[in-house]
């Protein structure tokens, strides 16, 4: 039918092609016979077929040795490949292109193991290694191979989906032609394998010929998910398909049918380009070859063989099946249609290309799409059981047999796990941290697994700290898995996998600490350093001295003091600041003005200093005997290591004397090494993981600490078979658990006294206050005196040189400082008069009166001699003849409120003279 219509439409082409059919019957030996008799007798120049991968073999040969090409649209196994025969041109694609779709599939429902059904032949076994190695890429595993012989009984197949049944993998690739395929899918919904839970996936060597006449029955295959060759729905196609119906009626055209089509396209086309070539064979004739001889020794050369194969490699053109070009002698497939079998017939749920993965529909861009969503990139699939939710992918095996998990048996750090065995009933208690956080994790998959805990001890039932042993019989297949206080190490991960940590990681060294809170009669002096004292001392003098030096210039009262009370006076006033404020106000307002800032920077000053010294006389500060792990192994000192742990191997490497090593089982037998001290064979620092030191720490976090190197360490994990299919989802259940709140109650149940204790930080340095933190506050305060001083001199020459320029004398209460002098003049004039009332505590007359008052207490003694005579004698004279003036000022002077600073009040009772 090519040929025609080729021809047809070609009619100026030189060259035909004449075909000389001759049947196989669809046997190895009757393909070899026909090519053989093709080749002999015919002379043909070409050979289109086998129509099988398991007739091709010899076929290959035979054509390499006669440089025949043999070009097959059918023979589709990887295998063929391994012959590396250049005559042999494969027009169709080989099995392995389909094996990416396939993991792709795999890889989007999280399936981490699969078994491949595939029969016992060249055909079944060319795709295996390239499933293994696209599966390898994905990190899934292949638990078991079924081969099953193209001659076996129903009830051989029935035993090994029996076998299969036992297996908790429930993931499945079948690869065999469809005649085999349809007895597997009618065993297997018999004995109910079509059921919920499993995944069956199915190559194209089923799904391409499922309309056939002897396939598979869709009912025997409801919810099975196949990979499908893909065309492209061209005009080309829908003609063909069309001839091919009104020439022979009801009858399926396969894609071998478009493959080959295009085959005998490609072959006409390439015989016109070496149409000038010779056609014919150079034979040798052996004619005395007698009976021994066969048909092979006859076997001639094509001379037209190395032509025809460059042309065949190069041709190119748009066939009924898409583009015609080899690659590397064969056709390259870009695309695969992802198809679910329902009861009513197939269903595309998706598409496979090249280069890009799964999609939902062609035309769509789907790179650089996450691949955790990849599973979205397809439209909803109907599983066997008539369900939508993806199978898991494994099961527990239909025996029952629960999952046997090994737990550690422990003397000592009962916390994280603990077996306990009845004395009468013999009843297995097992509890812990790792034990509730593994049940917890377990009751969070979405699917139950039967568990049972099976105590990991010594034949005579003591505990074995061995945890090396303990993974590797899970390696070994006497335990499902391991949970406990498992550290996952490298070591250990090459023999089991572990699902993720769950405990706090690292590795770290235990010291005691000292108490250096400070303590003596000097204490009080520590807050401050030297310096910061002797500072603050001479900034005390240096106020005091401002201040001196204001009043000075100020107050003449000030400068007529004796020298001792002008010191007493102004220190006392310098140092009193710290404590309370002043009730008289200073006479000069500059003194007011670097008081201010004074107290201030007082403020700042005693407030740190109670702060520090309270710190240091309250606060514990401890701090390690050791400060660093250098130290341990300069002093020879004895190291603590849990019985059992990998901590031991770690010290060696880090160069530990191995005889200055101690172990112990519990956290009382390592405080009890704590107190012995190396010098009594006991140990002055321990090795261990966090989580064991911070179950330490809660009971002694008072008396040790932890110092540096801190170790990388992975913590603790669940240790599974390699390529348990558990180990995903009990990691992605972990993670859950560790964010939300469970994982914190069952800290706070088997920890309780951990949030206490390890916030406690320890120190080296002790907390003191040095002159840095005060260096600006103490010159604020010099460089604000300095120029308090130099405007109070500035103001002092300014005033003087008026007064001098106005010839006036200035008057009472209006000084040279702008202060208040009315107070000396009113003593002076009163001195004048002969009188002393200043001198025994009277009050004298403002000096804007024309007249003196003296008040006179009762009883007060003025003195001996004639000058105190005289003085009394003037000022009775003086208030004679003001009498009635004196009535009315001392009625003044008694109502007045503010008397001035330094005067007492007048006596209830006087006597005016």
């Amino acid at each position: 039918m090519s040929l025609s219509e080729f021809y047809n439409t070609h009619n100026r082409f030189k060259t035909r092609i004449v075909l000389d059919i001759r049947n196989s019957k669809g046997t190895v030996v009757g393909a070899a016979a026909s090519a053989l008799y093709l080749i002999n007798k015919r002379k043909v120049v070409a050979i289109i077929g086998p129509g099988s991968s398991m007739q091709a073999p010899f076929l290959i040969n035979l054509g390499n040795q006669s440089q025949v090409p043999i070009v097959s649209f059918s023979a589709t196994s990887p295998l063929l490949d391994s012959l590396r025969s250049p005559y042999f041109i494969r027009a169709t694609h080989d099995d392995s292109a389909q094996v990416h779709a396939i993991s792709a599939i795999i890889e989007s429902f999280r399936w981490r193991e699969v078994v491949p059904i595939y029969v016992d032949n060249e055909f079944g076994e060319g795709i295996l290694p390239y499933l293994v190695d696209a599966f390898q890429e994905i990190n899934v595993r292949i638990r078991y191979r079924s081969a099953i012989s193209f001659y076996s009984s129903d009830d051989q197949i029935k035993k090994e989906l029996y076998r299969l049944m036992t297996m908790p993998t429930r993931v499945f690739i079948v690869h065999m032609l469809p005649d085999l395929g349809k007895r597997i899918f009618s065993i297997a919904q018999e004995i109910g394998m079509i059921n919920k839970g499993y995944a069956w996936i199915v190559t194209n060597g089923i799904i391409d010929q499922m309309s056939l006449p002897g396939g598979p029955s869709l009912e025997d295959m409801h919810g099975v998910v196949g990979v499908k060759t893909y065309f492209s729905r061209s005009k080309e196609l829908a003609n063909l398909e069309a001839r091919w119906r009104k020439r022979f009626g009801g009858e399926q055209l396969t894609h071998f049918g478009y493959w080959a089509y295009d085959t005998a396209t490609a072959l006409a086309m390439s015989v016109e380009q070496i149409s000038n070539v010779n056609m014919s064979f150079n034979t040798t004739t052996n004619t005395s070859r007698g009976d021994n001889g066969t048909d092979l020794d006859d076997l001639g050369v094509a001379l037209s063989g190395p032509k025809l194969l460059q042309a065949l490699s190069t041709v190119s053109f748009k066939g009924v099946a898409g583009r015609f070009l080899l690659k590397n002698r064969k056709l390259e497939p870009t695309t695969f249609k992802i198809i679910n079998i329902e009861e009513s017939g197939q269903r595309t749920v998706g598409f496979w290309k090249s280069k890009v993965g799964l999609v939902k529909r062609l035309g769509v861009d789907q790179i650089g799409t996450n691949i955790s969503h990849s599973s979205r990139r397809l439209r909803p699939i109907v599983w066997p059981g008539d369900t939508t939710l993806v199978p898991k992918g494994w099961e527990i095996p239909t025996n029952g047999k629960k999952l046997r998990i090994a737990v550690p048996k422990k003397d000592g750090f009962t916390n994280f796990v603990e077996v306990t065995k009845d004395a009468n009933t013999s009843a297995l208690t097992v509890t812990g941290f790792c034990i509730d956080v593994f049940d917890a994790v377990m009751r969070q998959l979405p699917y139950a697994v039967p568990y049972e805990y099976v105590p990991f001890e010594t034949p005579d039932g003591r505990a074995d700290g061995n945890y090396n042993n303990m993974v590797y019989k899970v390696f070994l297949g006497e335990f499902d898995g391991a949970v406990g206080d498992t550290t996952i190490l490298a070591n250990r991960s090459n023999y089991v996998d572990f699902a993720l940590p769950f405990s706090e990681t690292g590795v770290v060294f235990v010291v005691p600490v000292k108490d250096e809170r400070e303590k003596g009669e000097w204490v009080f002096l520590k807050p401050l350093t030297k310096k910061l004292w002797c500072m603050t001392a001479a900034l005390f003098i240096y106020i005091g001295l401002m201040v001196w030096t204001f009043e000075s210039i100020a107050d003449k009262t000030f400068r007529t003091q004796r020298i001792i009370e002008k010191i007493s006076n102004v220190f006392y006033f310098s140092f009193s600041t710290l404590f309370f404020a002043h009730r008289k106000p200073s006479t000069s307002i500059y003194t007011r003005a670097l008081i201010v800032i004074w107290c201030f920077v007082v403020l700042i000053l005693t407030q740190s200093y109670t702060a520090t010294l309270t710190s240091m006389l309250t606060v514990q500060e401890l701090r390690p005997t050791v400060r660093h792990m250098d130290e341990l192994r300069k002093s020879g000192a004895n190291i603590g290591y849990q019985k059992g742990s990998f901590t031991l191997e770690k010290l060696k490497q880090e160069r530990f004397d191995e005889s200055k090593l101690k172990i112990y089982n519990s956290p009382e037998e390592m405080r009890e090494l704590f107190l012995k001290t190396s010098s009594n064979g006991g140990i002055d620092a321990a090795f261990d993981e966090v989580p064991y030191v911070n179950l330490f720490m809660t009971k002694y976090c008072k008396e040790y600490t932890i110092i540096e190197p801190r170790y990388k360490a992975d913590g603790f994990g669940f240790a599974f078979p390699l390529g348990s299919p558990l180990v995903p989802d009990i990691s992605r259940q972990i993670l859950n658990l560790t964010e939300g709140e469970n994982m914190r109650a069952i800290e706070n149940k088997w920890f309780p006294g951990e949030k206490y204790c390890l916030d406690r930080n320890t120190t080296d340095t002790p907390i003191q206050l040095d002159h840095h933190s005060f260096q600006a506050l103490f010159m604020i305060v010099f460089g604000t005196s300095l120029v308090l001083l130099l405007i109070m001199l500035s103001c002092r020459r300014y005033r003087e040189g008026r007064g001098d320029m106005n010839a006036k004398p200035n008057p009472p209460g209006n000084g040279p400082d702008g202060q208040d002098n009315a107070r000396p003049n009113q003593n002076r004039d009163v001195n004048e008069g002969g009188q002393g009332a200043n001198e025994t505590g009277g009050a004298a007359e403002p000096a804007d009166t024309e007249h003196r008052i003296v008040e006179v207490h009762e009883g007060v003694n003025f003195g001996d001699g004639d000058h105190e005579a005289n003085r009394i004698g003037k000022v009775n004279l003086e208030l004679q003849r003001q009498q009635s003036q004196v009535r009315r000022r001392c009625n003044k002077l008694f109502s007045e409120k503010n008397m001035p600073l330094g005067m007492a009040a007048p006596p209830p009772r006087m006597h005016l003279a």
